[in-house]
């Protein structure tokens, strides 16, 4: 067999054959599964996440800002706001520096929610919180109290202990909604324009604390009460549809200023949140609403199998406890409510 005539770089009209060049060397390092060890780097908070960028801040030392990449392995939507993370690089925060983000501490909570109850797919808020404020407007958008039950269930099943917090007061008697949900014993605050804030003040100081709620409730007004400067972008209310208009567009955490209530609290963080119009449910299984409800949880050892608690399961245990008086009438119709948000969401929109 006669060599081939090749062109190229080589020089042209040069004859060899293809066996002259053989296979490709293999690589000189072999592959292996140990990972880099990171846990001498520094960790930062995650305050918000903008195109790409993840703005951050150091929780040692002076606790400056910096501007972080995610490692690729870290996938496309790995890190999200509240979230400890280890970084790398340049962490100084002066200007023009990037660090890069490395690894992933352990979350203490998550607060999910999916795009409505037929959507599978989970979709991470906010980490590493400890309450979550359910903002309503009592009017102007009206009061919807299948929606606090909705975000109530997303809370138990977070971990987080929710408050309700009530705005607009000047608009509306909050009397109806506080009776509604005094029997789950959630801190409720109910506040007008320049009201007094104390009583939320002293529930978030030293916590994490994420705001939800429709757009236009209050929430981005609360926050900038709260943290003078915070500068939070407001918006009014549709008058044609009642619904607010989105203007905050990403989750963001806020330092809350120095607190001088009792016992020298640490001041806090708020994570103010874009308004959502939906709050799906279909990644909650029923049974982590009842275990958020400590005290009922022994009246329904005696349920039949497989009861669903609903007002209409026969023989239920927490039907039998109301009836001996051990269980109040209130306290049971208010857990069965946001039971029934999970359960049958078609009510509850």
């Amino acid at each position: 067999m006669s060599p081939r005539r090749t062109r190229g770089a080589i020089g042209r009209g040069t004859d060899f054959d293809t066996h002259d060049f053989g296979r490709p060397a293999k690589r000189s390092r072999p592959r292996t599964k140990d990972r880099p060890d990171y846990s001498a780097a520094r960790i930062a908070r995650v305050i918000t996440v903008d195109r790409g960028r993840y703005h951050c801040r150091m929780v040692d030392g002076d606790q400056h800002p910096l501007v972080a990449t995610k490692a690729r392995r870290l996938g496309r939507k790995g890190v999200i706001v509240g979230d400890l993370v280890r970084v790398v690089g340049d962490t100084s925060g002066d200007e023009g520096t990037l660090a890069r983000i490395v690894q992933l501490e352990p979350r203490r909570t998550e607060l999910n929610r999916t795009a409505d109850d037929t959507d599978p797919y989970e979709r991470p808020i906010v980490a590493n919180a400890d309450q979550l404020v359910i903002v309503t407007a009592l009017a102007d958008p009206p009061a919807r109290p299948g929606m606090i039950d909705r975000v109530l269930v997303a809370g138990y099943d977070a971990g987080v202990r929710p408050v309700i917090a009530l705005t607009k007061a000047d608009l509306a008697d909050p009397a109806e909604l506080i009776a509604l949900y005094e029997p789950i014993d959630v801190p409720i605050v109910v506040s007008e324009p320049d009201s007094d804030l104390s009583q939320l003040r002293e529930l978030l100081a030293g916590k994490t604390t994420v705001f939800v709620g429709h757009s236009g409730v209050g929430k981005s007004t609360l926050i900038n009460r709260l943290v003078p400067g915070a500068d939070r972008a407001t918006g009014q209310v549709n008058e044609a549809t009642g619904k607010g208009r989105h203007t905050s567009t990403s989750a963001e955490a806020i330092a809350l200023p120095p607190f001088d209530g009792p016992g020298g609290h640490d001041p806090g963080w708020v994570i103010d949140t874009p308004g959502v119009r939906s709050f799906g449910l279909s990644h909650v299984d029923p049974q982590t609403i009842l275990e958020a409800f400590t005290d009922l949880a022994d009246f329904t050892a005696d349920c039949p199998r497989g009861c669903n608690h609903h007002s209409d399961a026969p023989e239920c245990g927490l039907d039998e406890a109301a009836g001996r008086g051990e269980l109040a009438a209130a306290r049971l119709e208010s857990f069965r409510r946001v039971l029934e948000a999970v359960d049958r969401p078609e009510e509850y929109r």
